[in-house]
C-alpha cells in the first residue's frame, strides 16, 4: 500500500498567507505518514479580481509559494503535487500549471492546464479563462512514488481525448486539481471523475477548492480519491478545508486491467 495525502482548500488572495497553509499540509501529510501529497488548482492564489491578482503572478522562478513548497518538501522528505499555481508564461499572459516536486524538493514535472473554462452558466455566473490564461499543448505524465502520474486540471476533466492519451502512456494514477463550481460540481463531479478512472483503469486523485473565497467565489469541494474500478475510496465532502488520507494499492490497477481490458482492447477511430 502506498499513503496519500489531500489537502482540500479554501485559498485566498494573499498568496504569502497561502503559502504557509501548504507547508502546513506538507507537514501534516508526511506526519501522517504519506508518500505524496495533492492540493487543488490555484493553491497559491484564488482572486477572479484579475487586476489585484496581476501583482502577485509572476514568473515560476520569483513564486514565492512554489519555493515554499519545494523547501518544505525537501525537509519533510515528501512529494507534492502542486494542483496548480498562476504563473507568468512566455507569451505574456498567465498560465495555469501543476508542478510535481520530488522529495527533494526539485520539480520533477510541469503540466499546463490545456481546457480554458469559458462558459456562461445558468445561474448567472460567467467566466473567461482564456481573456488572462494561454493554453498548455503538451500531455505530461511523470514516475513517482504512485507510479506513473498523469497531470490534468479542471475543465480537462471534460476532454476525453485527454485522457485517452494518458491511458496511451499507461498512467497508473491521473491528479485532476480543481476549483469547481458549486453548479457543475453538483451536476458532474463525481460522476465525471469515477468515469475517467474507469476509462483510464488507473486512480483518480481529485484534491479540490471548498467553501466561499476572499474573492466572493464558492467552490464545490469533495476531494476524491478513485481506484481503477471507479469506487470512491475518499470524498473529504462541501463543507471544510483540511488534509485527509487514502490507501492505494497499486496492484488493483493490474487486477482491473485484467478483468476489463479495455486500454488493451482499444482501437483508433477516424472521422
Amino acid at each position: 500500500m502506498t499513503r496519500i495525502a489531500l489537502f482540500q482548500a479554501t485559498t485566498g488572495i494573499d498568496p504569502q498567507a497561502n503559502a504557509a497553509r501548504l507547508v502546513e499540509a506538507i507537514g501534516e501529510a508526511a506526519a501522517g505518514g504519506a508518500q505524496m501529497l495533492f492540493t487543488p488548482e490555484m493553491s497559491g492564489l484564488l482572486d477572479r479580481d484579475r487586476q489585484r491578482a496581476a501583482a502577485h503572478v509572476v514568473s515560476e522562478e520569483a513564486n514565492p509559494v512554489l519555493a515554499a513548497v519545494r523547501e518544505a518538501s525537501a525537509r519533510a522528505s515528501i512529494w507534492t503535487c502542486i494542483g496548480s499555481l498562476a504563473v507568468l508564461a512566455d507569451g505574456g499572459k498567465w498560465a495555469n500549471r501543476s508542478f510535481v516536486i520530488d522529495g527533494a524538493g526539485e520539480i520533477a514535472a510541469r503540466y499546463d492546464k490545456m481546457h480554458m473554462f469559458d462558459v456562461d452558466l445558468a445561474t448567472g455566473e460567467s467566466w473567461r479563462e482564456s481573456n488572462a490564461y494561454q493554453a498548455g499543448d503538451k500531455v505530461v505524465a511523470v514516475d513517482t512514488p504512485l507510479g506513473r502520474l498523469g497531470l490534468a486540471v479542471c475543465y480537462d476533466l471534460r476532454f476525453p481525448g485527454l485522457f485517452e492519451a494518458l491511458g496511451k502512456l499507461g498512467c497508473d494514477a491521473i491528479a485532476i486539481p480543481a476549483a469547481f463550481t458549486v453548479p457543475t460540481g453538483r451536476a458532474h463531479w463525481h460522476i465525471m471523475q469515477r468515469a475517467r478512472a474507469i476509462e483510464a483503469s488507473a486512480y483518480v486523485i481529485a484534491a479540490a477548492q471548498v467553501g466561499q473565497h476572499e474573492d466572493g467565489r464558492i467552490t464545490y469541494g469533495h476531494s476524491l480519491v478513485v481506484d481503477p474500478w471507479g469506487e470512491v475510496l475518499l470524498d473529504m465532502g462541501g463543507e471544510v478545508s483540511g488534509v485527509g488520507f487514502a490507501e492505494i494499492d497499486l496492484s488493483r490497477i493490474a487486477d482491473v486491467r485484467a478483468q476489463v481490458p479495455s486500454l488493451a482492447n482499444r482501437r483508433e477511430i477516424a472521422i
